[in-house]
């Protein structure tokens, strides 16, 4: 198998699939991949455009798609968004809350207010937002599964990016919370935390930061960063119901960097 073979087994078949940061990375990754394994999918990020040349590849492919756009920094939009899968399948069974904002890389003394405030809206106030959204809608039809992407970062000192693991870890916090609020509305609510992945976010801090890539890669046991669609697929498995016993879950992608 190369890298761009994808095997599908109809692991999400009959589901509806919501993705934030769906236009690149690893969510743009995991719209094609869910499509694959028979979601209908819900694509959600500022850029139309690439969400719109996204949805037009899957449908080409015989997938069920929908774009709709999303600020994560407006609260309204997100509902709206929710509201919008509602209207399209009356139904939500996933959602992956994938969308996150990079911090400017520096120090914790050196952290701007302004790199702060959109950290915490970003990063954690939407997913917030969402989720509570998302859990109102799959309340309705019986529970669903949530999975949030969190980072590496959350997990230990993160002092090159503090603002952003700090809501990350936040983040984990909320994972863990909510999947025990809502386990009797049969909602499973997981996490993943990615370590050095090959996305345009790398490639932003390596712009801030030359050489961090390959700091990154000499830290992780595999020997190299995860494709977007490495992360994608454990996202898929948490959303089936393969993993109908799994919530509460902060789960590492990371190649053994963490451990």
């Amino acid at each position: 198998m190369t890298n761009t073979e994808i095997i599908t087994s109809g692991l999400l078949t009959g589901k509806v699939v919501f993705i934030t940061g769906a236009s690149r990375g690893i969510g743009a990754a995991a719209a094609k991949l869910f499509a694959h394994e028979g979601a209908a999918v819900v694509l959600a990020a500022r850029s139309t455009d690439a969400l719109e040349r996204l949805v037009t590849d899957i449908r080409a492919d015989g997938g069920d798609a929908h774009a709709v756009t999303v600020d994560l920094a407006d609260r309204d939009t997100i509902r709206a968004a929710l509201d919008r899968v509602d209207e399209l399948y009356g139904r939500l069974d996933g959602a992956f809350n994938n969308a996150a904002a990079i911090q400017q890389p520096g120090p914790l003394d050196t952290t701007s207010d302004a790199d702060i405030d959109q950290q915490f809206t970003v990063n954690f106030r939407a997913h917030w937002t969402a989720m509570t959204a998302e859990a109102a809608l799959m309340r309705r039809t019986g529970g669903g599964a949530i999975v949030n992407t969190s980072s590496i970062g959350s997990r230990r000192a993160n002092p090159a990016l503090p603002a952003y693991g700090a809501m990350k870890r936040a983040l984990n916090s909320l994972t863990e919370t909510a999947a025990v609020t809502w386990a009797p509305d049969n909602i499973r609510v997981n996490a993943l935390t990615p370590g050095g992945t090959a996305t345009e976010m790398i490639e932003t801090w390596e712009s801030a930061t030359p050489g961090i890539k390959a700091h990154i890669t000499t830290s992780i046991p595999l020997g190299r960063m995860a494709t977007p669609r490495e992360v994608a697929e454990p996202a898929a498995w948490l959303l089936s119901n393969r993993a109908a016993m799994i919530t509460g879950a902060i789960i590492p992608v990371d190649g053994g960097a963490g451990a």
